[in-house]
């Protein structure tokens, strides 16, 4: 789907893809800043994008050995060898 993004100073903008009402008000609402002030926001998001991709991808590697702690949680529980966590107790 592609879409038309009018911005401030009669510029437009191309939008391939969806994108939510509230996402596209934001950069409607962002056009109007400075272009440092855009810089920065752009920045901002792309880094936060790339570490959310960068966390998502090293919790999908972890799976496997995150079931395994979790396994070895549950068995600790079933043997008695573990008990609810007391935080006053640190």
């Amino acid at each position: 789907m592609t879409r038309l993004l009018r911005l401030s100073g009669g510029r437009r903008a191309v939008i391939l893809g969806a994108m939510t009402q509230a996402l596209e008000t934001a950069f409607a609402v962002a056009s109007k800043l400075p272009q440092a002030e855009q810089d920065k926001i752009a920045a901002w998001l792309l880094e936060e994008l790339r570490d959310e991709r960068t966390w998502d991808d090293k919790f999908a590697k972890s799976q496997d050995r995150l079931s395994k702690l979790a396994d070895e949680a549950l068995a600790e529980v079933a043997a008695g060898r573990a008990g609810e966590f007391d935080p006053s107790s640190l």
